[in-house]
């Protein structure tokens, strides 16, 4: 396993050995030795799977409040992904700072998005399968957002129209957010 540290502390990217010969490939995806190198508290209890049809599906900027708040570990199994994580702590020097990924089969890299940041991806190629590991269990209760698109942030997003779901385009701006999170 290869583990890569990003500018932003605590958001990893990482590769499993991914075995590869004339037939395909083989790849253990998750083991929990894996859980004290990358830093994590607590054990995955929930795997997540979205596929999205259309290129440019953008799914985001979400994240969950405690007492569910959520690290999650994300990755594709099929077509690609721009995906973004936005540092959410109050008190973090790089609080409202992200950091971005393209995640692919043929990469294999996985994104590591602990607890206290924002999550997001765009789809880049139709029939995209994007597949996440959580540490809480899903609560429709303590979820948030902030608007994929907020000038403040200047994600630069690929030039691809978005396809939104109503609920993502009405999130609110970062500026005058009010961070549940404390570094």
């Amino acid at each position: 396993m290869n583990i890569a540290e990003t500018r932003i502390p605590g958001l990893l990217l990482f590769t499993p050995a991914v075995h590869r010969d004339h037939r395909g490939f083989f790849a253990e995806t998750w083991r929990e030795e894996w859980r004290q190198p990358l830093g994590l508290a607590h054990p995955f209890v929930q795997d997540n799977h979205a596929r999205s049809e259309e290129k440019g599906v953008l799914r985001g900027l979400h994240f969950q409040t405690e007492p569910t708040s959520q690290t999650k570990l994300v990755w594709v199994t099929r077509g690609a992904v721009f995906d973004v994580a936005v540092d959410l702590r109050v008190g973090s020097p790089t609080y409202g700072q992200w950091e971005t990924a393209v995640l692919t089969p043929e990469n294999a890299t996985r994104f590591l998005v602990p607890q206290g940041f924002a999550h997001g991806y765009m789809t880049l190629e139709p029939g995209t399968e994007f597949h996440y590991k959580v540490d809480n269990y899903y609560s429709p209760s303590h979820e948030g957002g902030i608007r994929w698109n907020d000038p403040t942030l200047a994600i630069p997003w690929p030039d691809i129209p978005p396809v939104l779901s109503e609920k993502d385009k009405a999130l609110p701006l970062f500026e005058g957010f009010v961070s549940p999170f404390v570094f």
